[in-house]
């Protein structure tokens, strides 16, 4: 063991802190496992919550990341609705909620990441929703049925999501974008304007260059409407604000750890203090084969660095580092992406976008740096291992739909 560790203490019981405990027993470690969670649910899965449990296709205990019984049998001390108010480093020690105090040997952050707000009129008004948690998802499901127009505040993959469940459930949906096309920051214009073709012909209605001015009261303290800044006024039985999120890194800041829009961690889950892991939406993390530093909201991402931590704190070999990827499910569609677009200087199309099973090659020179696709498994795969080996391609034969996919990874 690389650390003197007796005691681990996780912080958050997201896919990075459950995992991370997990782990820990799983590789032999044999001190005691804290695990704190805020909420009052057993850890779940969150990524669902806009898509299959918001449509109640998946039920509670679908949703569970590990069945309760797990804790117990694992011997890990899971503490639900429990909150941290401050941490020591020096001491080594968490302050909670409660006025305990909790010494640690080693600890891990995995306390994910908060929605991003809107200071506006009216967003205290009820029906104006977020989706972070099963509890926001119980409460966005009454505005997701038949007869129902929900406004969807933010054109991401969460506020998308959302708006494709909400049809699916025989309701209706407006987003409002105040970019130019919906996915501005996370999917390549290519793949932007193909969801939202597909959005408009489900009959989804999508406004972009749209701000949002504030939230109109009903007249019973509910929201009736959302007002645009030119002056229009779009009536709907509630609303939910998808702007993004920020990493919740209070606790990490207020301690004096290193923080750049998230909790800056090495490529093995480590901050600036030696006894102290971050893991998930909280960090900021190098990845192979890109430059510079990212913060990834992602469930693989989570799961990778809780293995990174583990390793590092039992003193076993590092895991192989992963090339990230996202997911994403919207009606019929299934949109899966690997790598990251930030480098890359040409697209290149394979499939039919008509049929709506196609991929989008975001090369940089010869060298594939992600690939985003669309109900394609096969080119997701191949992207991933091309992207790994750093393969330099033809692109005349990437261009070819008659080339064989194997052709492209030899």
């Amino acid at each position: 063991m690389n650390l003197s560790a007796e005691r681990v203490v996780i912080v958050g019981a997201g896919h990075g802190g459950a995992n991370a405990a997990a782990l820990l027993r799983q590789h032999g470690f044999d001190g005691d496992v804290v695990l704190l969670s805020e909420e009052l649910d057993l850890p779940y899965q969150r990524p669902p919550l806009s898509k299959s449990y918001l449509k109640a296709q998946m039920s509670a205990e679908e949703l569970l990341i590990r069945p309760e019984s797990f804790y117990g049998e694992q011997r890990i001390d899971l503490r639900l609705g429990t909150e941290v108010d401050s941490l020591d480093l020096a001491a080594k020690k968490l302050t909670l909620g409660s006025g305990e105090v909790l010494g640690y040997d080693v600890l891990v952050l995995a306390t994910g990441a908060v929605p991003r707000r809107l200071d506006l009129p009216g967003s205290a008004l009820r029906n104006v929703h977020e989706l972070r948690t099963r509890g926001d998802a119980h409460q966005l499901s009454t505005l997701v049925q038949p007869g129902k127009h929900l406004a969807v505040v933010g054109g991401g993959y969460v506020g998308l999501e959302v708006a494709a469940s909400s049809h699916h459930l025989g309701g209706t949906a407006t987003v409002i974008e105040r970019e130019d096309r919906v996915l501005a920051r996370v999917a390549s214009p290519e793949l932007a304007a193909w969801l939202d073709r597909h959005h408009r012909e489900q009959g989804t209605e999508i406004l972009t260059a749209a701000q949002v001015a504030g939230f109109l009261d009903r007249g019973d303290g509910s929201v009736g409407a959302v007002a645009l800044e030119d002056g229009r006024e779009l009536a709907c039985d509630g609303t939910l604000v998808g702007v993004g999120a920020l990493p919740h890194d209070r606790l990490a800041r207020d301690a004096g750890l290193a923080c750049d829009g998230g909790v800056v961690v090495d490529g093995h889950a480590r901050t600036s203090d030696p006894a102290v892991f971050a893991v998930g939406d909280v960090t900021r993390r190098p990845l192979q084969h890109y430059p510079g530093s990212f913060r990834l909201e992602s469930i693989p991402s989570a799961v990778e660095q809780a293995k990174q931590a583990v390793s590092t704190i039992l003193g076993q070999g590092a895991p192989k580092p992963e090339v990230p990827w996202f997911w994403s499910d919207q009606f019929d569609v299934k949109v899966k992406i690997v790598g990251l677009l930030h480098t890359a200087d040409t697209a290149i199309v394979r499939g039919d976008q008509a049929s709506g099973r196609f991929a989008m090659y975001h090369c940089e020179g010869r060298r594939v740096r992600a690939v985003e696709t669309v109900n394609s498994g096969a080119d997701f795969m191949l992207g991933k291992q091309l992207i790994d080996r750093g393969t330099e391609v033809d692109l005349d034969k990437l261009r070819d739909p008659g080339t064989p996919l194997k052709e492209l990874a030899s």
